[in-house]
């Protein structure tokens, strides 16, 4: 429950929590929490078990804790425990749409305003059966059509919203200009030149493309940094690909300086996630000045402006790979930077939220 303070009260919910430990959710909340913070009474729900200390506040944020776990079936449960709990408040960001098939009940009976940001469209997700598709299916429904406001962070998103539902959407992105931390040169950096990427290990985001690929590139390096335990799709792949020469396969990396190091001493960026909308760890890839590789699908081309390069197949990922020069890489980098400068800053996200709250 809010305290009673003279400023407008807002609860974020949808998340693991900060500080920021798990995916871009959190890291949203993470960059933003601060400068809300001056302008309204915040509050966080985040997850009781992900968390060995549990604090009051952070960054000028009260926090609140749910005994439940932030991801997975529970997700649903734990963001309609945080709607409840959040009902009193006078706005309430939602992040995800988990807990929206309960959306309508606390839009009729609560005070407060909800703003929904339904993030990439959850239900196409091949990690899902049929009936949990068709769950989120609903529950995205129901979300936007109850929530008053809501935010989309891709334009393509945004058609999606307007499209389906015939409602209009915030266009707020995500920013990736975090303070680049004291750089920790970890021991499994190559020497050489190597491509790189960091992302949950899930079938939509191709990693089977891109192992196979470079199995077939004993000269070209690649490191990937996942959940590789998380799942039997993540277990099979470190199996069959955590022995080649050339492929190195590490485990989750939380700490930010260790996670540059690996981000900032490579030669390429491959991105193969295939859905969801503006992804976190491509803009966060894009404002390091990193050339980028992505999975060909219009979320990706609308971040990167149509100007970065795309894969479809294994044999496309590696004639890029192999006919990929220096110089080429270089301009491909410098054009990811300047689109990034322009259109990915933690001030604008900051601003832009906030007039959706005033």
């Amino acid at each position: 429950m809010p305290n009673p303070k003279t400023k407008t009260s807002l609860a974020i919910i949808g998340t693991v929590g900060i500080p920021a430990n798990y995916g871009g959710w959190e890291t949203l909340v993470e960059n933003t929490v601060e400068p809300l913070a001056e302008q309204f009474d915040v509050t966080v729900y985040c997850s009781r078990d992900r968390y060995d200390t549990h604090m009051n506040s952070y960054r000028g944020a009260q926090l609140e804790y749910i005994g439940l776990d932030a991801n997975g079936v529970q997700s649903i449960f734990y963001d309609i425990v945080s709607l409840w709990r959040a009902r009193s408040f006078d706005h309430v960001l939602v992040l995800g749409t988990s807990g929206c098939i309960a959306l309508p009940a606390f839009r009729l009976f609560g005070r407060a305003r909800y703003t929904l940001n339904i993030d990439g469209l959850e239900w196409r997700r091949d990690k899902w059966s049929g009936p949990a598709k068709a769950f989120l299916r609903l529950s995205e429904y129901l979300g936007c059509r109850a929530a008053h406001q809501l935010v989309a962070d891709n334009a393509v998103i945004r058609s999606h919203i307007k499209t389906s539902y015939g409602r209009e959407s915030a266009l707020i992105a995500y920013g990736g200009d975090s303070t680049l931390t004291d750089v920790t040169r970890d021991p499994g950096v190559p020497d050489t030149p190597y491509a790189f990427s960091v992302c949950r290990i899930e079938p939509e985001n191709n990693l089977h493309v891109i192992l196979k690929a470079y199995s077939g590139l004993p000269d070209s390096r690649l490191v990937i940094i996942g959940n590789w335990a998380s799942s039997a799709y993540g277990q099979g792949l470190k199996e069959r690909y955590g022995a080649y020469d050339n492929i190195t396969l590490l485990d989750p990396i939380y700490d930010r300086s260790r996670l540059d190091g690996y981000r900032t001493g490579c030669s390429l960026y491959v991105h193969g996630h295939s859905a969801g909308g503006t992804n976190p760890s491509l803009v966060e890839a894009m404002w390091l000045g990193l050339p980028i590789l992505a999975y060909d699908v219009n979320f990706n081309r609308e971040t990167t402006e149509s100007k970065a390069r795309y894969f479809t197949s294994v044999e496309d990922l590696r004639t890029h790979v192999e006919q990929a020069q220096d110089a080429d890489l270089s301009t491909l980098a410098d054009s990811m930077k300047e689109i990034a400068d322009r259109r990915y800053t933690w001030a604008t996200v900051v601003r832009e939220y906030a007039a959706l709250f005033a």
